[in-house]
């Protein structure tokens, strides 16, 4: 056991990582705290044949656990996560409550356990829809050789531990359009399991306050043209912005969807046609206003060398949390993109509803619904 430990290097790490790999499945994990412990999986891909392999399991006992967002939205109007018993394990009564637009919820929400909050947040690491079946373990269960155990504590402590990961893992010279003076800088480690990106525009003068843009990754918006949003113009808009100001940073960060990960953004697109503004459209499958983290940005940024930056941003978070992370931030620019009927009322969404600073006097009208 021991040179296996020592072959894995951080074993929390590795189990909790071996167990988002197996929530984006819908394969059961063993959450252990103490004496306490629970089955627990994600919702999705959960189909009739695989309900009924775990109602044999579940013995009755199983539970729907669902954000209080979610729960709000289906009629249990709750600031906090709740349960909803399932008797019988049935896959299209999960779906419904976990993310069908006209479901109203017939049964009690009840106060969810500890182990259930980490069950979630294992959900929420995975990308999936924030919803998860539960179960307590039953006698023999633990022993079942297919079935990953991880702690509870190891699920608390993965975000941090994941920031004190953070490392360059390769860099070389990539020329833009409008800014061939350009070097891409890959970061390991610091938000799950993904690559992050710095663009170092030109030769900013680390002496002097940088200027910065923290940048979401956006596929729809950034590759594809979208209308949407104003992403891929802010994108472009930023390097261009930098290139001709004396350089700059730009750090693209892999949090598609405001931090909920691409399935669920077009799963939010999809609410979006049917009439939801883009902040209701993520509290109906059950996320908050923004799942992203910005703290291992500014990691990123002091592995660098910069330690004071002007910040190319609406978003008033992205602000605090660079200050939060003991970055001095001596300004803030606004960064634009075109406003046109597909992404008025958006930019109107975000500004009304989470304070982003953005002018939209002479806007176009925005499309019908």
């Amino acid at each position: 056991m021991r040179l296996v430990m020592g072959l894995s290097g951080d074993i929390d790490l590795t189990r909790v990582e071996r167990a988002i790999a197996e929530f984006r499945h819908a394969r059961p994990v063993l959450i252990e705290d103490g004496d306490g412990a629970i089955v627990a999986l994600g919702v999705e891909d959960l189909d009739a044949e695989a309900c009924a392999r775990l109602d044999v399991v579940a013995g009755g006992s199983a539970r729907l656990v669902l954000t209080g967002k979610r729960l709000s939205r289906i009629g249990r109007e709750r600031a906090e996560p709740g349960a909803v018993a399932l008797p019988r394990l049935d896959a299209q009564r999960i779906e419904c409550l976990s993310r069908r637009t006209e479901t109203r919820l017939d049964a009690p929400a009840h106060p969810i356990e500890t182990l259930d909050a980490d069950a979630l947040e294992l959900a929420r690491l995975s990308f999936v829809t924030p919803a998860v079946v539960t179960f307590p373990v039953r006698a023999g269960i633990e022993r079942e050789p297919c079935l990953l155990r991880v702690s509870a504590e190891a699920i608390r402590g993965f975000r941090a531990r994941q920031a004190k990961t953070l490392r360059i893992a390769s860099r070389a010279p990539v020329p833009l359009e409008g800014a061939p003076q350009t070097e891409f800088v890959v970061f390991r480690g610091g938000e799950g399991m993904r690559d992050q990106v710095a663009v170092v525009v030109g030769e900013p003068d680390l002496a002097k306050p940088v200027l910065v843009r923290l940048h979401s990754a956006c596929l729809t918006g950034d590759l594809f043209g979208s209308l949407k949003c104003d992403c891929g113009d802010q994108l472009r808009g930023t390097v261009q912005a930098m290139a001709e100001g004396g350089g700059g940073i730009l750090l693209y960060l892999d949090q598609e969807g405001r931090g909920n990960g691409i399935a669920n953004k077009i799963r939010a697109y999809q609410l979006q046609a049917e009439g939801f503004d883009t902040y209701e459209a993520d509290e109906t499958l059950g996320f908050g206003q923004d799942q992203r983290r910005f703290g291992f940005a500014a990691e990123m940024l002091r592995q660098l060398g910069v330690a004071r930056v002007r910040v190319m941003t609406n978003n008033p978070e992205k602000i605090a949390a660079l200050r939060g992370a003991g970055l001095e931030v001596v300004a803030d620019v606004r960064s634009t993109g075109r406003r046109h009927p597909e992404n008025v009322r958006y930019l109107a969404t975000k500004r009304d509803k989470a304070g982003h600073m953005i002018e939209l006097d002479g806007a176009a009208a925005p499309a019908a619904d």
